[in-house]
């Protein structure tokens, strides 16, 4: 349920950017980058829908699923082993229409450095889709599971962060996203929230309706409160 949620708000906003690229340029096939691609839960349907998709992605095994999985879909798609700071040295400058950076930037040493190297490979007009941990919502989970003290400090640190034991280096509001993909020269669209209700709602009741469950998260996606405590946040910004 919860990947299913995630992909239909984010496919809706990707649709739209493609064919807004599409227009302008003419072209209906366009060039992709995949940062952090994985095994190619993105990639593989783009490739599918004509585009010319590379996945940058540092880990080995993760580009040998990747192909498996093309291959077995019966399209190309080309990786590519490195980091999203890597991007300038893997891929010629302006080279791509579309960037994707879904779950990145909480794990990159660097959150600035990795979007100005995607900005360094993208086209005048080009996108990036970035797809991030929220800190609010983690705030919202720990209060739930009676981490008062926790929830607290997701508040108050720069980074987002419960503690010393949690897993992700950071997270962002919708406030520090835009900002920083505006500091990098990008122009934010509309942020999206993924996954509202669905890290709320027990999980019988998810099950029992999960069409209908994912009916209302798409609803609420851009609601202009309930997108802020969204468990992770989407934004499509331009160069």
């Amino acid at each position: 349920m919860g990947d299913a949620t995630r992909q239909a708000v984010v496919w809706a906003a990707l649709r739209a950017a493609l064919a807004g690229r599409s227009a302008v340029t003419g072209r209906v096939s366009l060039d992709i980058v995949d940062a952090g691609g994985g095994t190619g839960g993105f990639a593989v349907p783009l490739a599918k829908l004509g585009h010319a998709v590379t996945v940058v992605d540092p880990t080995p095994d993760s580009l040998a699923a990747l192909e498996r999985r093309a291959a077995e879909t019966g399209v190309g798609v080309k990786g590519l082993q490195g980091d999203a700071a890597d991007l300038a040295r893997l891929l010629p400058p302006g080279s791509a229409d579309l960037v994707l950076c879904h779950s990145v930037l909480e794990y990159v040493e660097d959150p600035a450095g990795a979007l100005g190297a995607v900005a360094g490979i993208l086209r005048p007009g080009g996108a990036v889709s970035v797809l991030a941990a929220n800190s609010v919502a983690v705030a919202v989970h720990r209060s739930l599971a009676g981490r008062f003290d926790e929830a607290g400090r997701v508040l108050s640190d720069p980074a987002g962060r419960w503690g010393d034991r949690d897993p992700t280096p950071r997270r962002f509001s919708r406030e520090t996203l835009t900002a920083l993909l505006s500091r990098e020269g990008f122009t934010p669209g509309e942020v999206h929230g993924v996954r509202i209700f669905a890290g709320l709602v027990p999980g019988m009741l998810a099950e029992s309706d999960p069409e209908g469950l994912a009916a209302l998260e798409q609803a609420a996606a851009a609601h202009p409160v309930l997108r802020d405590i969204a468990t992770q946040i989407h934004v499509i910004a331009h160069r």
